[in-house]
Parts: C-alpha cells; sequence; structure tokens
C-alpha cells in the first residue's frame, strides 16, 4: 500500500483552515500548528500589541457573496459587509463544520522549519517536540510584521505607533492626529479617530483611488463582477466613469486625481473617508518631507503639528521558521512563484494566501489548497518548466500593476480564481499522461 503522505499547515487562520481542510478531504495526514488558542488568526480581537488583530470596528471590505469558502457559503442573515465578530463565528463554524479542530494544535508555535536532503521538513516546535513531514504549507498570512516609514518614529517628539497596534480610538481623545497611508488601514484608522480626536490629518504620498463600498445599491465588488465579462478595452473606462459618478472629481475634496487604471492599484474602499472630509473632520495632506519635534513638513510646503502620528504603511513578508538564506521576501521586489504558490527550488515547499487579490483572499486560498491537495496526492503535475513559470508570475504583476512593494504578490480577484481552476484542469491532465507513459 502507497504510504500517506504526512502533511504540516503553519497558522489556522483563514487560508490555513481551508489547506487543512483539502488536504482531510484527500485523505493526506495532516497536522495544523497554531501559535494561538483557537482558530481565527488576526480575525481574534485582541488589544494585546503582541497579537496581530483587527481592530474594534473592523468590517470586511469584500461582499460576503465574493469572501465566503467554495462550498461553505455565509450565513444569509448576514449583512453584505460582515463584522469581525460574524466572520470569525463563521470560522470557527466552517472549522467545526469539517472536523478540523482535532487535527489542530493549538499554543504550538513552529519555531524553525528545516528542509533536510530528501525534501522533508523537520519542525521544531514551541513545546520542545521535533515532527518530522513530506509536505510543509505555509499559511501564516502576511499582515504581523509592521513595514515603518524611515526616520519618521525617531524624529517624531509625540507618540508613535503602526495601524498593526491599533485596536480602538478611545487613547486618541481631543488629540491632534496624523495618519500616514492611505490604504484601506489608513482610511479606517482616519475616520474612527476622527470620532474623538481634536483633529485628523491624513497624508498621502501619491494619487489614489477611494472607493465608495456600495454602487446603485449594490455592493462594488458585485457591481464589478458583472463588468467582468466585457472586454478589457470597455472594463477600464466603465469602472473609472463608474466612479465618477460615485465620487466626482477627487480634487473636490483635496486630493490629487489618479491617472492610472482603477485596476493597477491595491484599491481602497471606505464610504466614511470622502464624508469625513467633506465634512471637516479628516484633512487631507500630501506626503511627508521631514519631522522635527511634534512638526510634520509636508511635500507641498505646509506643515502641522501633531500629538501621535498613526503609520499605516503596510508590512513585511515574513517567515521566522525559515532560514533567512533560505526564504527571504522582506524587501524582496519580485516573489517568483507558480499560481503564488509553488518555489521552483523546494518541490515539497507550498504557500497558501501569499497574495494580495482585489477581492477576498479566503475563496481564493480555497482554491489554492485544492491544487495542493491534488499536487500531493499525484492527482496533479506541476509544468516542467517551473522556474521560468514563476518568472512569468512575477512579470505578469509587474506588467498589470504600479511598481511597488504593495503591489509584489497584488492578483485580480476574478483572473486569478480562473486561472487556478484552469491550471487544476490542466495539472490533472498531465497526471493522466504520465500515468499512460508509465504504464506503457
Amino acid at each position: 500500500m502507497k504510504n500517506v503522505p504526512r502533511v504540516a499547515v503553519i497558522g489556522a487562520g483563514c487560508s490555513g483552515i481551508t489547506a487543512l481542510k483539502n488536504c482531510l478531504e484527500k485523505g493526506l495526514d495532516a497536522t495544523c500548528y497554531e501559535a494561538n488558542a483557537d482558530i481565527g488568526g488576526n480575525w481574534i480581537y485582541s488589544e494585546q500589541e503582541s497579537h496581530s488583530s483587527v481592530c474594534e470596528t473592523t468590517h470586511i471590505i469584500s461582499s460576503k457573496t465574493l469572501s465566503e469558502y467554495l462550498d461553505f457559503p455565509m450565513p444569509e442573515d448576514y449583512p453584505d459587509y460582515p463584522s469581525h465578530e460574524q466572520v470569525l463565528r463563521y470560522f470557527r463554524s466552517y472549522a467545526d463544520h469539517f472536523g478540523l479542530r482535532t487535527h489542530i494544535r493549538f499554543n504550538v508555535r513552529v519555531e524553525r522549519a528545516e528542509l533536510g536532503e530528501d525534501q522533508r521538513w523537520t519542525l521544531t516546535l514551541s513545546d520542545g517536540t521535533t515532527e518530522v513531514f513530506d509536505y510543509l504549507l505555509t499559511a501564516n498570512g502576511h499582515h504581523h510584521h509592521a513595514r515603518h516609514p524611515e526616520g519618521i518614529a525617531e524624529a517624531f517628539a509625540g507618540r508613535y505607533l503602526h495601524s498593526h497596534d491599533y485596536k480602538h480610538n478611545r487613547s486618541f481623545k481631543d488629540e491632534r492626529v496624523l495618519v500616514v497611508g492611505s490604504g484601506n488601514s489608513g482610511c479606517d484608522c482616519a475616520v474612527e479617530i476622527s470620532r474623538v480626536a481634536a483633529s485628523v490629518d491624513i497624508s498621502i504620498r501619491r494619487a489614489h483611488y477611494i472607493i465608495p463600498k456600495f454602487f446603485l445599491g449594490k455592493p462594488a465588488d458585485t457591481f464589478n463582477k458583472g463588468l467582468q465579462y466585457l472586454p478589457g478595452f470597455l472594463r477600464g473606462p466603465l469602472q473609472k466613469l463608474s466612479l465618477r459618478f460615485q465620487v466626482g472629481k477627487y480634487a473636490a475634496y483635496g486630493l490629487e486625481e489618479p491617472t492610472e487604471p482603477v485596476t493597477k492599484t491595491h484599491p481602497t474602499l471606505n464610504s466614511e473617508l470622502l464624508y469625513k472630509i467633506r465634512h471637516g473632520k479628516v484633512h487631507p495632506r500630501r506626503g511627508i518631507q521631514s519631522v522635527a519635534g511634534n512638526t510634520v513638513h509636508f511635500t507641498d510646503g505646509s506643515q502641522g503639528t501633531y500629538d501621535t502620528i498613526v503609520a499605516a504603511t503596510g508590512y513585511k513578508i515574513t517567515f521566522p521558521f525559515f532560514d533567512r538564506a533560505m526564504i527571504n521576501y522582506e524587501e524582496a521586489d519580485r516573489i517568483p512563484l507558480f499560481l503564488r504558490m509553488f518555489h521552483p527550488d523546494y518541490p515539497t515547499l507550498i504557500f497558501i494566501g501569499l497574495f494580495q487579490p482585489q477581492g477576498a483572499i479566503w475563496p481564493l486560498s480555497d482554491m489554492q489548497s485544492r491544487v495542493a491537495a491534488a499536487y500531493m496526492t499525484g492527482e496533479y503535475v506541476l509544468p516542467s518548466k517551473l522556474g521560468q513559470e514563476a518568472e512569468a508570475d512575477s512579470d505578469h504583476i509587474e506588467r498589470e500593476f504600479t511598481r511597488s512593494k504593495r503591489h509584489t504578490i497584488e492578483v485580480h480577484y476574478h483572473a486569478f480564481m480562473k486561472r487556478l481552476e484552469r491550471e487544476l484542469a490542466k495539472g490533472r491532465k498531465r497526471a493522466l499522461g504520465k500515468e499512460r507513459e508509465l504504464v506503457g
């Protein structure tokens, strides 16, 4: 009888639990390691700074119908944009429905993952034990190691924190606050803090699309899904035109007007920021030129005085359990992985969820996990020139998106889903061809 491969999954967040579920469905001997006491990853709200978590008022920014796992719909009574409490209940319901908990070792951190000459993995665990596996699936996420803007924390005399450590707005009452960054976290922080602060400014370095969460009574991503059936030369202008109907000119809000197509950058979905700007509760600023004491000088020659700076400046991609000489993507401009998951040099290492979609991550991680499980059971065979395919993936990202570390792992939701589905079918055909060769 053929040996059943042993599979380790690192992380029981949204990507890790679907990786585990798909492994178990294929009959693989899978164990998941989770540093926390329960599933959910950063969707477990905690005020502890050491825990990377959502903030108190977080709601998802992709609609529920485009955020649910492929075979496990969200409850019908959930709103279009569920809260973090509802999302966490959904994840836990998923784990219970598929019987995942008995395969997860909670409160156990993977300290080291070492690859042997036989391509098997030895994991050193925080409880002092070691385990050996045939395959390693990393689903530890990429929103836990904060990226700080250079020189600001050192030069600023007031309170400085990264949005990673922002949990609620209560400590900002009556303060003068500067939020740095106009991504989803930055806009959320600016809106929430403006409810209690004396003043809130938001520093935006480059022109950026701020997109309301609804259009014509529908969630924005549901509306945009309908545009996917149009050719690209029509889709882009229609997206930009629909935004003009919703927002008008960004200059009317004191913001720079983006010139590139909407889909070239990671979108910020926020219906309240523009409202807050026009109500005088949030004030746009340009990029930061310098900081001295409590004063911040901006690139347009203006300046402001602040009690607190919140840097919503993104995250570094880190894998603390790998030898840095082996895997180190912290400052990478390119991460060449086939399907954002297969490394050309390490055939028994698979990344799940190492991408940033223009949409929800969970259904895409589910689809990646289906590919991974089929690969580990021999039902799916990788392309022969994997290195070239991996480089082509990064080439595609550089063509599709604005060059920046923010877009190193960016994907278009619908296009990436279709690609994973097509590649799974192709890989199954390659597997059948390989079987025929062996029989012949």
